[in-house]
Parts: C-alpha cells; sequence; structure tokens
C-alpha cells in the first residue's frame, strides 16, 4: 500500500512537472481540416490568436483538407504526442467516416478529444428549382412526385445525406440524393437551379443568398432557431428530431497526450471561448461556442459515432469510390 502511494504521488509530481513545463517557446501547431478562408478556418485563426496571447508561445495554423477531414486529423494522429500538435475538425471524421471506410486511423486509438469548441447549424435551402414555400411544401411534392425532388449534399454518406435519409425513412417519401465532393460546384449549381434542395453549415456567404432571395429557407439543423433566421423552424419543429443534426467542432490531439497537458489546453480553450470578441466572431456567422471537459466531448463523439453507425445500417448508405 505504501508504494502505491508512493508511486501515486511520484505520478502526480511528474504530470504537475509536464504541465507546468509546457508550453515552451516551441510554436504551436493546429491542423485545421479543411481549406482556408472558410467559417472553420476563420475561427481557428481567432482561437489560435487568442491562444498565442494566454500561452505565451506562438501558435501557427496549417490547412490540410481532404477526405471529408480525414486527412488533417490523420496527420493530428501522426504527431508527436507533445501538446505541440493539435488538430480543429468536426466530429465526422471521428464519428462517421470510420463507418465507411473512409478513415486511415483508429479514432479509439490514435486520437485524444480535447475540447469541444462550436457546433454549425445545418441549413436546409431552396433553390429557383423548387416551388415549394416551406418545409411541409417539399414534402407533399416529394409525395406526389417520387424522386422529383433532388437534395444536394457534399457527398455520399456526408451529414446532411444522413438527414435527408432520416425524413426520408420518417414521411415514407422517395427523395433523389445529388452527392458533390465539396461545397464549392455544390454552391454555384443551387444558384443556377440545378437541383430543388441543398443542405449546407451556416455562414455569412450563405446569408447573403438567403437576404439577396436567391436562396429559401425550409429548416435548420440545430438545438434551436437561429438569431440571424428567427423565422426558420428547426428540424425537430418540424416533427423531424432524428434529422435534427448539426456539426460539432472540437480540437483534438495525438493519443498519448499528457493527460495533464490536455487539461491545460482545454482550460485556456474554454477561456478563449469565454471571451466576448470569440463569442461574437462565432455568432456573427450561426456558430454556437460551446466548451466543456475533455471527457463530456469524448462522450459526445461516442454518442454521435453510435447514432451514425445504427443510421447507416438502416439506411444501407454506402461510402462512394
Amino acid at each position: 500500500m505504501k508504494k502505491l502511494f508512493v508511486g501515486a504521488l511520484l505520478l502526480s509530481s511528474v504530470t504537475l512537472a509536464v504541465a507546468q513545463a509546457w508550453p515552451t517557446a516551441k510554436p504551436i501547431r493546429i491542423v485545421v481540416a479543411y481549406p482556408a478562408g472558410g467559417v472553420s478556418d476563420n475561427v481557428a485563426r481567432a482561437l489560435a490568436d487568442k491562444l498565442a496571447v494566454q500561452l505565451g508561445t506562438p501558435v501557427v495554423i496549417e490547412n490540410k483538407a481532404g477526405a471529408s477531414g480525414s486527412l488533417g486529423v490523420d496527420a493530428v494522429a501522426k504527431a508527436a504526442p507533445d501538446g505541440y500538435t493539435l488538430g480543429f475538425a468536426a466530429v465526422s471524421p471521428l464519428a462517421l467516416n470510420p463507418h465507411l471506410g473512409k478513415s486511415p486511423f483508429d479514432p479509439q486509438k490514435d486520437i485524444a478529444p480535447v475540447v469541444s469548441v462550436m457546433y454549425s447549424p445545418v441549413l436546409l435551402l431552396g433553390t429557383s428549382a423548387s416551388k415549394a414555400a416551406d418545409f411541409k411544401d417539399l414534402l407533399a411534392t416529394a409525395q406526389a412526385k417520387p424522386g422529383a425532388v433532388r437534395w444536394a449534399t457534399s457527398g455520399q454518406a456526408s451529414l446532411g445525406h444522413i438527414m435527408l435519409e432520416q425524413i426520408a425513412g420518417k414521411s415514407q417519401v422517395q427523395i433523389t440524393h445529388v452527392p458533390y465532393k465539396g461545397g464549392g460546384q455544390q454552391m454555384n449549381d443551387a444558384l443556377g437551379g440545378q437541383y430543388e434542395v441543398l443542405s449546407t453549415n451556416a455562414g455569412p456567404a450563405v446569408l447573403q443568398h438567403i437576404k439577396a432571395g436567391k436562396l429559401k429557407p425550409l429548416a435548420v439543423g440545430a438545438p434551436a432557431r437561429l438569431d440571424s433566421l428567427p423565422q426558420v423552424p428547426t428540424l425537430a419543429e418540424l416533427g423531424q428530431p432524428a434529422a435534427n443534426l448539426s456539426s460539432l467542432f472540437g480540437i483534438y490531439a495525438p493519443a498519448q497526450t499528457p493527460v495533464a497537458v490536455i487539461d491545460r489546453i482545454n482550460a485556456e480553450v474554454n477561456k478563449a471561448l469565454a471571451q466576448p470578441d470569440i463569442r461574437s466572431k462565432l455568432e456573427a456567422t450561426d456558430n454556437v461556442p460551446t466548451g466543456g471537459t475533455a471527457a463530456e466531448f469524448a462522450r459526445q463523439i461516442a454518442q454521435e459515432s453510435e447514432n451514425n453507425a445504427r443510421i447507416i445500417r438502416a439506411a444501407g448508405i454506402q461510402a462512394s469510390n
């Protein structure tokens, strides 16, 4: 018993020493799993600026996009577990892609969740090709003309595709899925009326198209209505709770990163998220700051992974090549 007690004290001392020694003047790298210039990239850069001041060491951003976020997270998984390489991504590379055989890493063994940063609502939008006045109108059209409603998403087995399958299954309608390999061409075709509906994350550019009357908001996947679009109901309000999904983003570290370092990063990110300027920057783009403990974030990822596995099996969704 005495040896165990002494061992625990030594471990505690080592953990404390690691936390106190981190960080040094060595730059901290945050790998953003998406291209530069997007909402997630802008949020990561704002966080990096805050963390650099709080930690007293440079914090740099590296964009590594591809494979629906998996390439960026894989770079984090393969980095040294010393707290100097972190990742910023949605939870889908950990909670969705592995169920589709699209993950080059093991989310359970290779990645340590650090802190939830924000959730990004998903908007369901009608294009000029759609005559639906609202979500119920859209379902009525799909009911009357099976397959006539074309719904564009950012890809096969994406979050938008899962939402589509949930709505089609519950409402017993046939909707044609139009998968894209990214948001750029998807939005160009939406503005050109190449299909009736699209699902996409909320952001400044999308809001501009809505205000200009080029896209019509039909519903939003989010825990509550958006301040910028208070008239648009959530999918839960519309009787589609299983499809009421949003994208959760957070910070990750390589597995085996010392717990003391993860706790320190978690505390510093929570501190940054509490700052009014960071909160207003997030809220201005319809993203909602979250925060919380590393354990809470890990539980959220595990729950989403379980839900995604169930939905994929039920819908028979197959990954695209």
